[in-house]
């Protein structure tokens, strides 16, 4: 099975779905190639903020931010803060990776791709990953 992303919340979807083949286009494809580049290290670091911030996305209903505006606000501000920490090492791969784990619900996914995921063809217009 294979699928073609040219959206982050697409991407997400086609890892949730543990598809074979993932076609990925246009600027996405720049940003899972600097996803997949990041060091262990420093992948250690915005995996535990990508992490928090996914998890504030997914846990927080718009409705509850919007009347809410203490509670709401805090976690909207920890979700905030929790993309910058991402952001000083991902750039603004991090939106993109907030995205897709929000997508496919959760950290996993960005671990999957970037551990169980490897790029096969590579080219000006797109890439190509296969399920290891």
């Amino acid at each position: 099975m294979s699928r073609m992303c040219k959206t982050p919340k697409e991407l997400g979807e086609a890892i949730k779905e543990k598809e074979e083949f993932i076609y990925i286009e246009g600027d996405l494809k720049n940003q899972v190639i600097r996803i997949k580049a990041t060091g262990k290290v420093a992948w250690g670091v915005c995996a535990v903020a990508l992490g928090m911030a996914i998890t504030f996305y997914v846990a927080t209903p718009a409705a509850t931010v919007a009347a809410t505006p203490v509670g709401g606000g805090m976690a909207a501000v920890s979700a905030f803060t929790a993309t910058t920490v991402a952001a000083t090492t991902l750039g603004s791969a991090a939106v993109v990776a907030v995205i897709i784990g929000i997508a496919a619900g959760g950290i996993g996914a960005l671990e999957a791709l970037r551990d169980r995921y490897k790029i096969v063809e590579k080219d000006d217009k797109h890439i190509k990953l296969q399920r290891k």
